[in-house]
């Protein structure tokens, strides 16, 4: 996907959206970020800002820079994996989580109701995180973990992200299609729409394109670059439902476009408007199966419609999704460098949103 060269001038046209790019560098809310914005068929805005860290000798970030997702993977992988299943007959969404993973199974009765809908609209009753990494070193014995922590609430009561139901899902989705999700994801998803450099665990040939994401005293006692940031996850091998996947921002705004033409060519757009329609839940904000959906205050500004969808990501990653306006805005950015304390990107993040809707003469009041 080239530059729309309708939008050459893309210095002037999203020169707000672009200083706060800036901002967020000089405010140390992150030391690099790429934008990509997509409207319609066309990729208006690429840009790219700041450095790997916040040396001044460190490389220069560029469109091509390759970053670590995080929970953006939820969306670009797991759940575009959970959609080609379900869509050839494979997933039954409302089929108990114990009916595929046995393991997850405990004379607890509630554990029985949890089905791999509640997962994907995190409204199974488990809790947002567990530190699993700290008593399991081994990808069988996270994944057993996982499968034993307590329920929070009755599954169906209430919505409340969950990143050991994502673990719990990939693992399900995995033993459906009788292989792993880097496997499954790189031949249906990734091969099929062109992301070149996407993927679980990448190549050690793309490290120098991949800024690092923290320098870990407290776990890996290295710095963390080329390797998911994510405790658990790289417990798992790297290669997870919550959190793995590696890219570069034109390659979710790839992911994006081809959203906007209902999936194709890996899904049917009856198959997308299913995941994406939001699910009710007795208490919560509302989310989409595996998507998030805007809820005011959102980190998606003021300009996405209430029918738009996406994803945040830990490391500091976010790609939004408009079908009704044609838009797409990726995020991606390392703001846990040198460590995870600032939370300055909440402020950008939404800014932004808004600065791009404004270069587009989006009118927020119809959102």
């Amino acid at each position: 996907m080239a530059l729309n060269p309708a939008y050459s001038d893309q210095e002037r046209v999203f020169a707000g959206a672009f200083d706060l790019l800036r901002a967020g560098i000089e405010q140390r809310a992150f030391p690099g970020a790429v934008l990509a914005v997509t409207l319609g068929d066309n990729l208006v805005a690429l840009k790219a800002a700041g450095r790997f860290t916040y040396d001044a000798g460190s490389p220069e970030v560029n469109a091509d820079t390759i970053f670590d997702l995080a929970s953006v993977s939820k969306i670009v992988a797991t759940t575009p994996m959970a959609m080609v299943l379900y869509q050839r007959g494979l997933l039954d969404l409302d089929a108990p989580v114990q009916a595929i993973v046995p393991e997850f199974a405990s004379p607890d009765p509630g554990r029985a109701e949890v089905t791999i809908r509640m997962l994907l609209a995190h409204s199974s009753g488990l809790p947002a995180y567990v530190r699993l990494f700290e008593r399991a070193n081994t990808r069988e014995a996270l994944l057993l973990a996982a499968c034993r922590v307590p329920l929070e609430a009755a599954p169906g009561e209430r919505t409340e992200y969950s990143d050991i139901g994502f673990i719990l899902l990939g693992e399900a989705l995995a033993r459906l299609a009788g292989e792993p999700l880097d496997s499954f994801c790189q031949r249906e998803i990734f091969g099929p729409l062109g992301l070149a450099h996407t993927g679980f665990n990448p190549p050690h040939a793309w490290r120098p394109r991949i800024p690092p994401t923290e320098d870990d005293g407290r776990f890996r006692h290295r710095v963390v670059q080329g390797e998911v940031h994510d405790e658990n996850a790289w417990v798992l091998g790297g290669v997870a439902g919550h959190a793995g996947v590696f890219a570069p921002a034109r390659d979710v705004a790839r992911f994006a476009h081809a959203v906007f033409r209902g999936g194709r060519p890996i899904l049917r757009p009856e198959t997308l408007a299913v995941f994406a329609q939001p699910q009710a839940a007795r208490s919560g904000e509302p989310r989409a199966l595996g998507f998030d959906v805007p809820s005011p205050p959102s980190q998606s500004g003021r300009y996405f419609s209430r029918h738009s969808f996406g994803h945040l990501g830990f490391t500091g990653t976010s790609l939004w999704i408009d079908p009704e306006r044609g838009l797409s805005v990726t995020l991606l950015t390392n703001r846990t460098w040198p460590n995870r304390a600032s939370q300055k990107i909440k402020r950008i993040r939404p800014a932004l949103h808004d600065a791009v809707g404004q270069a587009l003469g989006l009118d927020h009041r119809n959102a």
